[in-house]
C-alpha cells in the first residue's frame, strides 16, 4: 500500500472519529419512545418510525442542539389511553418538558417519572390518574411548572413539594385531595391553584399572598392558625335588645338630615364659584406676565419666543422647539378619538413629527392641571411614553408626546384583518405584554406607590423601537369631569367596581391590563358583535369558553402557525384571568404580573426553537384543549 493511500485512509478514520458522532441520533432515547408508543393505545397516528431520525421531525419530539438527547416530549390530546408503560419515558434522563395533558391516561402516578432529574415542566392535567401523589418530589430540583389538575388523585398534598425551590406555578385543582394544606413556602411561586378538592383546616400564613380563588371549593379557612377567632360562650354572651325609636324622634332626624344636606350643598356651590373666579383671575395674570429667571431655571422650561397667549410648557431634557402657532400650521392627521380627547399626528414645518392630544371635559384650574402635568412629566421609563410639553388656557388644553411610528396595539391587532394583513406574531405579542406591564408597574411605584394610570387600553399601548409595549395617556383621569367620569365610557376595559365607586385605582388598572392580555391572546376587541349582531364582552366570553374546557377555542387563529407555544399561551391566559378577577383584592399587583410574564419568556428559552430558527414550512401542533387555568374567574 502506497504512502498516499495510507494517508487517505488515516484521514477517513480521523474524520469518522471526530465528525460522525456529532450527527448520530440518541439511539437509547429513540428506543425508549418506541417502547412507550408501542405499549399504549393512541387514536392518532404518529410519524414515529424506527427507520427515521427521532430528531428529524417526529411529532411532539424536540432534541438538544447537537441532536444527542431528547429534551421535550409534547403529546397533548392525541388519544392516549391506559397506563404509562413502565421503564419507558423514565429512561429519557435528559428530558426537560413532558406534556401528556388532555388524554385518557389512567392508573396511579407513574413513578418512572421520578427518574427525570432534569425536568423543568410537567403537564399531566385532564387525564384519569388515580391514587396518592408520590411522597418525594425532591428529585425534581429544576422543576418550575407543575400541573396535575383535573385528575382523580387522592390522599394528602406531600410536604416535599416545598423542596421545589424553582417552582413558579403549581396547579393541582379539581382532584380528590384531602387533609391540611402543607406550608409550601416557595418564594419563587407566582401561581397556585388548590381549588375544588376536599382540603380542610386553615391556609398557612406563607400562602395568604395568593387570592382566595386559589383555595375555593374546599372546606378551609383563610384565617391563620396562630391567631384563631374565639367565639364567646353562649352562657356569657350579652343579650341585645332591639332599639325602639318614637315617631316624633324619627321625624326630627329626617328634618335635621335634610337641613344638613342643604347647608353642605350651598357651601359646595359657593366654594366652586369662588374657585372658578380665582382660576380666571390667575389665568389672566399669568398670561400677561413674562417668564422671569426663576421660572427659566426650574424643571419646566418655557420657550422664549412665545407670547403670553401661545405659551407651551416644555419639560427638562426636551429638545423640541416650537410654539402653538407652529402646531396650528402643522399638517395634522387624526390618529384616534378616545376617552380623554382626540389625538393627532402633527408634522411640523421643520420635519418634526409629534403626537398631540386635545383634551376635553377638563374641569380643573390651572394650578391643579400644572401639578398633574408636573407629576406625569417627571416620569422617565423606557416603557412609558414621555410627556414632552403641554398647553393650558381656559378653553384649550393640549399635551404633546413623541410619535410612535410603529403604531398602537389596537391598530396592530384589529386593523386590516384581510388578505394583505401582516400577522402580529407571538414573540412580538409577548414583548408588548412585557413592556406594557413594566411601564404600568413603574407608574404604580411613583408618588409613594399611589399613582394610578386610569385609562389602560390597547389604543394607549404603543410599540417602541425595540418592539416592546410602551404605555401612554397616563394619569389623566384625575383631570376629568367628576360628575360624568370618562372612565365610565371605556367599553370592555372598565373594572366592575368602577361602575359603583366612579373611582379608578391600581387594582382597576390591573383589571384593564388583564383585558389587554386577553385581547392579545384572542385577537378580539373587548366588546364586539357576533355574526348574529349579538354584543359579546371579551372577559365573559373567555370565561365561558374556558369553563367548558375548550380553551383552545380562545386563541387567535393567527397564532396557530407557530408551533410549540401552547404552554406559553396558556400561561399568559392564566395571568390574564387572574388580573380580571371580579374582586379587586383577588387581583395580583402589577409588580407580580411583570414577574409572571417574564417567567413565561424564560419558560422554554434554550430548549424550544426560537421564531427566527423555526422552519417556515413546519407544521404547528395544536389541540382543542389546553392546560387548566388557575383563576377564580374560570368558575364564577
Amino acid at each position: 500500500m502506497s504512502i498516499e493511500v495510507k494517508i487517505i485512509c488515516a484521514t477517513i478514520l480521523v474524520f469518522n472519529a471526530l465528525y460522525l458522532p456529532l450527527s448520530a441520533e440518541p439511539v437509547e432515547d429513540k428506543r425508549a419512545l418506541l417502547d412507550f408508543i408501542d405499549n399504549i393505545y393512541h387514536s392518532r397516528n404518529l410519524n414515529w418510525d424506527e427507520g427515521t431520525s427521532v430528531c428529524g421531525g417526529w411529532t411532539g419530539i424536540t432534541c438538544n442542539s447537537d441532536n444527542s438527547r431528547v429534551i421535550e416530549v409534547r403529546l397533548p390530546g392525541i388519544g392516549l389511553k391506559g397506563r404509562i408503560p413502565i421503564n419507558t419515558l423514565g429512561r429519557l434522563s435528559e428530558l426537560q418538558i413532558l406534556s401528556l395533558r388532555s388524554n385518557g391516561i389512567g392508573g396511579p402516578f407513574p413513578l418512572d417519572l421520578l427518574n427525570l432529574g432534569n425536568l423543568t415542566g410537567l403537564f399531566l392535567q385532564f387525564n384519569g390518574f388515580q391514587g396518592p401523589l408520590p411522597l418525594d418530589f425532591s428529585v425534581w430540583k429544576n422543576l418550575t411548572l407543575l400541573n396535575l389538575s383535573n385528575n382523580e388523585f387522592n390522599g394528602s398534598i406531600p410536604l416535599s413539594i416545598s423542596n421545589l425551590t424553582q417552582l413558579t406555578s403549581l396547579n393541582i385543582a379539581d382532584n380528590w385531595l384531602s387533609g391540611d394544606i402543607p406550608d409550601l413556602n416557595i418564594p419563587s411561586m407566582k401561581l397556585l391553584n388548590l381549588s375544588n378538592n376536599n382540603l380542610t383546616g386553615v391556609v398557612p400564613r406563607s400562602l395568604l399572598r395568593f387570592p382566595s380563588s386559589s383555595f375555593s371549593g374546599n372546606n378551609i379557612s383563610q384565617e391563620t392558625s396562630s391567631s384563631p377567632v374565639v367565639s364567646p360562650s353562649p352562657a356569657i354572651a350579652p343579650i341585645k335588645h332591639p332599639l325602639r325609636i318614637s315617631e316624633p324622634a324619627i321625624l326630627g332626624i329626617v328634618i335635621g338630615g335634610c337641613a344638613v344636606v342643604f347647608i353642605v350643598a350651598s357651601l359646595l356651590l359657593i366654594f366652586r364659584y369662588k374657585k372658578e373666579g380665582d382660576d380666571n383671575r390667575e389665568t389672566t395674570s399669568n398670561n400677561n406676565k413674562k417668564p422671569n429667571k426663576q421660572e427659566k431655571s426650574s424643571k419646566k422650561m418655557v420657550s422664549g419666543n412665545q407670547d403670553g397667549n401661545n405659551r407651551l410648557t416644555f419639560f427638562e431634557g426636551c429638545t423640541l422647539a416650537f410654539d402653538l402657532e407652529d402646531l396650528l400650521r402643522a399638517s395634522a392627521e387624526v390618529l384616534g378619538k378616545g376617552t380623554f380627547g382626540t389625538t393627532y399626528k402633527a408634522a411640523l414645518e421643520d420635519a418634526t413629527v409629534v403626537a398631540v392630544k386635545r383634551l376635553k371635559e377638563v374641569f380643573v384650574g390651572r394650578k391643579d392641571f400644572e401639578r398633574q402635568m408636573e407629576i406625569v412629566g417627571n416620569i422617565r421609563h423606557e416603557n412609558v411614553a414621555p410627556l414632552k410639553a403641554y398647553y393650558y388656557s381656559k378653553d384649550e388644553k393640549l399635551i404633546v408626546y413623541d410619535y410612535f411610528h410603529l403604531g398602537s396595539l389596537s391598530a396592530l391587532l384589529h386593523a386590516n384583518r384581510g388578505e394583505k394583513r401582516v400577522p402580529l406574531d407571538w414573540e412580538i405579542r409577548l414583548q408588548i405584554a412585557t413592556g406594557a406591564a413594566r411601564g404600568i408597574a413603574y407608574i404604580h411605584s411613583q408618588s409613594v406607590g399611589k399613582l394610578v394610570h386610569g385609562n389602560i387600553k390597547a389604543s394607549n399601548i404603543f410599540l417602541n423601537s425595540q418592539h416592546y409595549g410602551c404605555i401612554s395617556d397616563l394619569c389623566l383621569a384625575t383631570l376629568m369631569n367628576p360628575i360624568s367620569p370618562p372612565v365610565m365610557r371605556v367599553a370592555g376595559y372598565r373594572a366592575p367596581e368602577v361602575t359603583n365607586t366612579k373611582k379608578v385605582s391600581q387594582a382597576s388598572d390591573v383589571y384593564s391590563f388583564g383585558v389587554v392580555l386577553l385581547e392579545l391572546l384572542t385577537g378580539k376587541s373587548p366588546v364586539h358583535t357576533s355574526r348574529g349582531e349579538e354584543v359579546i364582552h371579551l372577559v365573559r366570553w373567555v370565561n365561558s369558553v374556558v369553563r367548558e374546557e375548550w380553551t383552545g377555542e380562545v386563541f387567535d387563529v393567527e397564532l396557530l402557525m407557530y408551533p410549540n407555544i401552547e404552554e406559553e399561551m396558556v400561561a399568559l391566559l392564566q395571568i390574564g384571568l387572574s388580573c380580571v378577577a371580579r374582586m379587586p383584592e383577588e387581583r395580583p399587583k402589577m409588580s407580580d404580573v411583570v414577574g409572571m410574564i417574564e417567567d413565561i419568556r424564560n419558560m422554554n428559552r434554550g430548549s424550544s426553537p426560537s421564531l427566527e430558527t423555526r422552519s417556515l414550512g413546519s407544521t404547528p401542533t395544536f389541540t382543542p384543549k389546553f392546560d387548566g387555568v388557575g383563576s377564580s374567574s374560570v368558575r364564577n
